[in-house]
Order: C-alpha cells, then sequence, then structure tokens
C-alpha cells in the first residue's frame, strides 16, 4: 500500500478515535514498549508508513518516514560516508523488531554519542504531524506553529507519542570521522569522573565515554593526525576496531550484561563534575559524567540523590514507583496544557508520559 494510503488511514482512524474518545497505542516495531509509565489503548501500528522520502548528501539532511527502521536509514547514510550522530538504539536486531526512526525521536534516546555530539531534540529540523482532530501539520522546514513560543518539530522529540501519530522526520546527519581510537584506563569512580571533566576541558576529540567497573573507556574520532596526537598524550590501553565496536554497540543498544541482567534500571542526569553519588547497586557512567545508570538499586534515594545534585532521574525499566518525576508543578502543568492543545480528546498513549494525561 502506497505510504499516502497508509497516512490517509492513520488520519480516518484517528477521526474515528476522536470521535468514540478510543485511546490509541502508538506502535512502531515496538521495541521500546518497556519504557514509560504504561501502556494502554488499541494499537495504531505505524510501521508502514516507512521509507526514505529524500536524502541530501551535500546538505546533511535526510527525510524519512517516521515507521522507517533505523538500520534502513543508517545503511543510506553509510553508503556516503554519513550518520545519524546521536546514536539511537536500535535494540531489535531484525528488521521486523528493529527501532523505527520515528520511535527513537519520540522516546527521546541517544546512544555513547548523544552526550558529546546532541541528544535527538538538537537534530531533529522538521516533523509532520497528525494531531487528535485528524489534521496533518508540518512543522520545522515548512514552519507552521500553533503554539506560540515553540519549536514543536524538536519538541515532538521525548513526547512518547503523547501529542499525536509523527508521520515524517526531517533529520540533520554528520559525517562519519576518518579515524576512530578506544582507549581505556583502569580508574575508580571518582578519579574517572575527574579525568573525563579534565579531559572535557581541553581540546580533545572524545565522542563517547563510558566507565563501569573501576574501568573507563572513551573513544576517540576525527582526523587521523588529531585522533592519534590524542591518542599518545592520553595514554591508556587500545582496544582494536572489533573489540571496540562491539564495546559501543552493546552499550548504544543496551545488549551489554549490565542492561539484559538487571531486574530494575534508573537512568540519571546530573552536572558532568558530580562526584560519586554513593548509590546501592551496580553503575554505568557515560556522557562525560553527565548520565548514569543504577541496577537494582533504590529508586527514591536514586532520585534524591540526582536532585541533590541538580539534577533528575528516571525508571528506566523495572521497579516501581513513578516513572518522570520531574513531571510535577508547573512542568506538568505545561505538558498537559500542550496535550490538551494537541489531542483534546486525549486518544494518544494515554498515561505514557504521566499517570495525569
Amino acid at each position: 500500500m502506497a505510504s499516502n494510503d497508509i497516512a490517509a488511514e492513520l488520519i480516518d482512524r484517528i477521526k474515528s478515535a476522536t470521535a468514540k474518545k478510543t485511546p490509541l497505542r502508538i506502535r512502531g516495531h515496538g521495541s521500546k514498549d518497556f519504557y514509560g509509565e504504561s501502556l494502554a489503548g488499541e494499537v495504531l501500528d505505524v510501521s508502514g508508513h516507512s521509507g526514505i522520502i529524500s536524502y541530501e548528501p551535500t546538505e546533511l539532511v535526510i527525510t524519512v518516514r517516521c515507521g522507517t527502521p533505523i538500520p534502513e536509514v543508517e545503511a543510506a547514510l553509510d553508503a556516503k560516508g554519513q550518520m545519524l550522530a546521536f546514536e539511537p538504539p536500535v535494540f531489535g536486531r531484525t528488521p521486523a523488531t528493529a527501532g523505527t526512526i520515528g520511535g527513537a525521536v519520540a522516546a527521546g534516546l541517544g546512544g555513547p554519542q548523544a552526550g558529546y555530539s546532541g541528544r535527538p531534540r538538537d537534530f531533529v529540523l522538521g516533523a509532520k504531524l497528525i494531531d487528535g482532530r485528524g489534521q496533518h501539520l508540518s512543522f520545522g522546514g515548512q514552519v507552521m506553529k500553533n503554539v506560540a513560543g515553540y519549536d514543536v518539530s524538536r519538541l515532538l522529540a521525548g513526547s512518547f507519542g503523547v501529542l499525536g501519530v509523527m508521520t515524517e522526520l526531517s533529520v540533520k546527519v554528520l559525517p562519519k570521522a576518518p579515524a576512530v581510537q578506544t582507549l581505556q584506563f583502569a580508574l575508580d569512580e571518582a578519579s574517572a569522573i575527574r579525568k573525563l571533566n579534565e579531559w572535557g576541558g581541553q581540546p580533545l576529540p572524545i565522542v563517547a565515554s563510558c566507565w563501569k567497573g573501576g574501568q573507563l573507556s572513551i573513544r576517540l574520532a576525527g582526523a587521523k593526525a588529531a585522533v592519534d596526537a590524542a591518542a599518545r598524550r592520553l595514554g591508556g590501553k587500545p582496544l582494536d576496531n572489533l573489540q571496540a565496536q562491539r564495546l559501543w554497540r552493546s552499550l548504544r543498544d543496551q545488549t551489554e550484561p549490565f542492561f539484559t541482567g538487571a531486574a530494575s534500571l534508573v537512568r540519571l542526569a546530573v552536572p558532568p563534575a558530580t562526584p560519586p553519588l554513593g548509590l546501592v547497586g551496580e553503575q554505568i557512567i557515560e556522557w562525560g559524567g553527565g548520565q548514569r545508570w543504577v541496577a537494582n538499586g533504590d529508586v527514591d534515594a536514586a532520585r534524591a540523590a540526582a536532585h541533590a545534585a541538580g539534577g533528575h532521574a528516571v525508571r528506566f525499566r523495572g521497579g516501581k514507583g513513578r516513572f518522570m518525576s520531574e513531571l510535577q508543578g508547573p512542568l506538568l502543568a505545561i505538558h498537559q496544557r500542550l496535550k490538551a492543545e494537541f489531542d483534546p480528546a486525549g486518544i494518544f498513549n494515554p498515561k505514557r508520559m504521566a499517570p495525569e494525561f
């Protein structure tokens, strides 16, 4: 079926659901069904709305339908020596289970390089969205705003689909670096954080970092001369390309045993220089110290520690308690007003982001 026909079917389904006030659960391949507050409503399958619409390598922009699997997008970019710099997690490894580009943006998830190059919202240039009234709206490149003061195309990143069904995305891409090198260092947690922040203030081509169990790994990428010079200056143990690819892929797609073996996970966002938080449970530190994971720990304790440091925490997988604890007070009110504007009947992904909507 042609994508225009699929879009028309989606609009008809949404209009009918709005009239009947029937909740809809927007779903591509379901790779992130674990993520969020709850799953509710009839499944609205958007996986058929797939394919690359246009790709201009010289302009560093690709426009795709939101049901397109991430590996398909990356294969097209790789052929031209380019990449999605925020490294969205793919999760599923087959075409039928791999995460879609729309799901990656809606979840707002980025991999190891996102902490250095930017999150998904930093790369979204434009979007098309079917709202709760069945209107097919364009934002960004075609510039149509219906909520004054917001860059709506970027607002959709991390929205969990509660505002509507994304149909198309225009995304900025970046060239792949000509040289890449991964180095490892035996360091305790406090020393690793200090080193990451020391290096972060220097002109070093660091594009990813991870500390786990007394070992700090960093990835250098850029011109060969710059990477070689940085590697000589920093020292450490170099990994061969295959080992390095496996390491960063396991972190990106969360196939690393830390993730697969955890009954619960909390993700903390804190200022990078924040010293060790002293939390119970195994930890991983990424993004130069700014993103920290705690496995099988106390969710409330992790949130309290994150807030005390000037950050926040999310119950990422498993465990009990509110999913997004920071959605309270004025911030919750803003999200509720946005929800009411885009989805007045409240049909899209109800209670996925917060119990209140």
